[in-house]
């Protein structure tokens, strides 16, 4: 998931490989797809599965089946200790 500053949408970016037709070189392509999200719990770097939904609004079509992993949270290795010490 790319970003979630949006409430109840997410960003989700879709990498995929291709072969270039005439080069044969592989080429990243690379698809940014607007999905509901109901309870706003995905966080950016998460893992997410999408399914396909009617129209919602203007450009989202799908929305979050599952969050399959979770990004680690910045910050969080500190353990309550101050850092300016």
């Amino acid at each position: 998931m790319v970003s979630d500053k949006m409430d109840k949408t997410v960003v989700v970016r879709v990498d995929r490989m291709s072969k270039h037709p005439l080069y044969g070189k592989p080429v990243l392509r690379v698809k940014k797809y607007m999905a509901h999200d109901e309870t706003n719990e995905c966080r950016p770097g998460d893992r997410i599965q999408i399914e396909e939904t009617r129209p919602l609004s203007r450009h989202k079509r799908w929305r979050v089946a599952q969050i399959i992993e979770r990004a680690p949270v910045l910050g969080a290795e500190t353990d309550g200790e101050d850092a300016s010490e």
